[in-house]
């Protein structure tokens, strides 16, 4: 039951909300093309000219998802919605045709399995709603619902039932589709063989820029250790015969450690800020 209505089918819910919302300014447009080719009729009142035109719309989702920051949108809303491990999906924009290929497939499958999701989410409540008070209300059981496809004057009785059913099944379609995104997401949203070599050339880079740091930083602190060593021993030295020579020491001494402690708080500093 967790999987079905759990937290995180229910954000996998609203993610495919989100996608059939996307879906709408694409459906609209090709609806008003199909309604003026099939002459000038209104395709919302027809059922076989909402699917011709939900199909015609795919082609130019899939065809608009290959410019613009559709990778880095998608993969921010799968992360946030999907449950799916942020390692298993690529950084940035997509910079080859055959990511941007990728995530036009991914763009299309999301809103077209959205709309669908959408659709039902709208349709089916109210339509269950209505089934499970046919026996109660008696007006309600010469409705004819769903585009006539359905009516509830022969069995009132089964109506509650086939209104259970329609809920039930809109869970575990949404449940399924949610899972199949989550699914297929790593294989379209995943980084490239280009966006991998890409980032072990970041690495390396970051690895010899630390590099470079750790060794000014041995340097520093050996010159800076060796000084003072140097400068400790001849204030011993002269401890007994120039007391003005030793307090010069000691001040040179005091001064190449805080130097020095400031250089060391300095790279540090850096090598914190690249973490």
């Amino acid at each position: 039951m967790n999987r079905l209505l759990g937290a995180r089918a229910r954000w996998r819910w609203v993610h495919q909300i989100l996608g059939g919302a996307l879906l709408m300014p694409y459906f609209l447009l090709m609806q008003v093309v199909v309604g003026v080719v099939a002459g000038g009729v209104n395709a919302l009142d027809s059922a076989p000219l909402s699917l011709l035109a939900y199909a015609l719309c795919l082609p130019l989702v899939a065809a608009t998802a290959l410019f613009g920051p559709v990778r880095p949108m998608s993969v921010a809303a799968v992360r946030a919605m999907c449950g799916v491990p942020g390692e298993a999906l690529a950084d940035g924009p997509a910079t080859s045709w055959a990511a941007r290929g990728r995530a036009s497939a991914w763009w299309t499958l999301h809103l077209g399995t959205g709309a669908l999701i959408s659709g039902m989410t709208l349709a089916v409540p109210p339509m269950a709603v209505a089934l499970i008070a046919v026996p109660f209300v008696g007006r309600l059981r010469d409705v004819r619902l769903g585009y006539g496809w359905f009516t509830t004057d022969a069995t009132p009785y089964a109506a509650p039932l086939a209104g259970i059913g329609l809920l039930a099944g809109l869970v575990l379609c949404a449940a399924g589709a949610g899972w199949l995104l989550a699914r297929t997401a790593p294989v379209l949203l995943g980084p490239t063989p280009a966006d991998r070599l890409a980032a072990a050339e970041e690495r390396a880079s970051d690895l010899a820029v630390r590099n470079r740091l750790a060794r000014e930083l041995h340097d520093a602190v050996g010159h800076a250790l060796s000084a003072v060593t140097l400068q400790a021993a001849a204030a011993r030295r002269m401890l007994e015969r120039d007391p003005e020579f030793v307090r010069e020491a000691l001040a040179a001494i005091e001064d190449t450690t805080r130097r020095t402690v400031g250089e060391l708080d300095a790279v540090l500093g850096l090598l914190r800020d690249g973490d």
